[in-house]
């Protein structure tokens, strides 16, 4: 992994990568009292290269963040043409954001996994019939009816920035 203190010129500390995955890991939110208040916000490609930014029930798990969508959905068509996005979270003392590609994922013990991981936030997820996507009791009404596909980021970069003392803004590129 490569470290690039953008803050630099500014005397400020370069941010401390592990410190970051330990309040993903954690699920940390921006402010002591902020239960529940963590938006991630997804940003995609349109077909005519503008973004398209949407705030997305994403999780952090093994390293890295996992959505779902239907096929049918902006995001969906998005990412189904050009992988490339980034996401973006609020977490305890920082500001990420992630960019990478997203990859979608149909191998049944990799969507077991994700299906359980969001069933232990409250969610209701599990696979489907075929084990290749998901299906819950309910979910945002744009998703179209289920299964939904499941897509992981595999990051190539993330940006921090500290937002509390002594600051910091740092770029990792993996």
């Amino acid at each position: 992994m490569e470290t690039i203190n953008l803050g630099k010129a500014d005397g400020l500390p370069p941010v401390e990568w592990a410190a970051v995955v330990e309040k993903l890991d954690a699920g940390a939110a921006p402010a002591p009292d902020a239960v529940n208040s963590r938006t991630t916000w997804l940003c995609t490609v349109n077909e005519d290269g503008s973004p398209h930014v949407t705030a997305v029930g994403a999780l952090w798990v093994e390293g890295t963040f996992w959505f779902q969508t239907g096929a049918g959905t902006r995001k969906g068509r998005n990412v189904a043409r050009d992988r490339r996005c980034s996401v973006a979270v609020s977490i305890r003392g920082a500001d990420v954001v992630f960019e990478g590609d997203a990859v979608r994922v149909s191998e049944p013990g990799a969507v077991a996994r994700i299906a359980k991981a969001w069933a232990d936030q409250g969610w209701p997820a599990e696979p489907d019939e075929s084990g290749s996507g998901i299906t819950a009791p309910f979910n945002a009404p744009a998703q179209g009816p289920p299964p939904w596909n499941v897509y992981r980021i595999e990051p190539c970069s993330a940006t921090v920035t500290s937002t509390t003392g002594p600051g910091g803004l740092t770029r990792f590129r993996f």
